[in-house]
């Protein structure tokens, strides 16, 4: 055989060609009905209750691609609320309050609403962590696309001229992902449960701020996994010593026994930017250093 002999890497169209063609009928009552459309091209069938597992496997998938395609390897996820002000517009919030309740509420957001600058300024850090031998992208800052903290961690990477990811989920009522997300990385998911898996998949540090069900359901759930085993420890900050052991308190949950004393030991205390950071550098490269 001729060494200029060239073996096509593929036989069968793509699908996008298949599609276009799909789209092209005759205009017959077969071809228009439902039942003629290509199965990835119809929607109904799609969302059919028992496409379920399908559209489990896609929301799975499409988010990998995205993410392997801009060569990020790891990332490092931002949770916390979505109502904490920023420092600047924090005092509105006072002046709204029409109650005695109220206002002890808005005076308590206020309290924490430096934590968005915290937030910023420790995306700012991290977005700084340069590209491995192969060109990856590492600790590349990933939040849930939304106001308030998760705001301040996209803002803070884009400030140093970084790319940043969120993964934002429908929900009832209107929301859409902050203007400092990279278009590129901004990804929407239907499920939960989905949406939480690709928070850890890349995940090699999370700092967890003030925040309410959602910012508990993700950081224990975090907190879970590393405490089973399920997945290796990686540095976890809880930012805001007072906030946490006011509404959590982890030693009466040592001292009744359902936790063990080295589970205390699988996140951090930590206040600012440059602390939670350290404590991250410090981890990885004692694990190297252990090999």
């Amino acid at each position: 055989m001729s060494n200029d002999t060239r073996v096509p890497s593929r036989v069968f169209r793509p699908a996008q060609e298949e599609a276009e063609n799909a789209n092209t009928n005759s205009g017959t009552p077969q071809t228009e009905h439902p039942a003629y459309r290509l199965a990835f091209q119809d929607m109904d069938f799609l969302l059919r209750d028992d496409l379920r597992p399908v559209r489990f496997q896609l929301e799975l998938l499409k988010p990998q691609l995205i993410l392997d395609a801009a060569n990020i390897a790891s990332t490092f996820v931002v949770y916390g609320s979505a109502r904490i002000p920023e420092p600047e517009k924090a005092q509105a919030l006072l002046e709204l309050a029409d109650t005695p309740e109220q206002k002890k509420i808005a005076e308590r957001l206020i309290e924490k609403s430096h934590y968005y600058t915290v937030a910023r300024e420790l995306a700012q850090l991290v977005s700084n962590f340069p590209l491995d031998e192969a060109g990856k992208r590492h600790f590349v800052v990933c939040s849930g696309g939304g106001p308030s903290i998760m705001e301040a961690a996209n803002r803070g990477a884009r400030d140093v001229g970084a790319d940043t990811v969120a993964l934002n989920i429908v929900l009832p009522h209107e929301q859409a992902p902050n203007p400092y997300v990279t278009p590129s990385l901004s990804m929407q998911f239907h499920y939960f449960a989905l949406r939480k898996m690709h928070f850890l998949l890349h995940a090699r540090a999370v700092a967890v701020f003030p925040g309410g069900f959602g910012t508990f359901d993700e950081s224990f759930e975090l907190l879970t996994l590393i405490q089973t085993g399920k997945i290796d420890p990686i540095p976890v900050l809880f930012y805001g010593k007072a906030f946490w052991e006011r509404v959590v308190n982890f030693e009466a949950l040592c001292e009744e026994g359902v936790i063990g004393p080295r589970d205390l030991g699988l996140f951090h205390f930590v206040e600012t930017a440059e602390e939670g950071w350290q404590i991250v550098q410090d981890f990885w490269r004692d694990r190297e250093a252990r090999g």
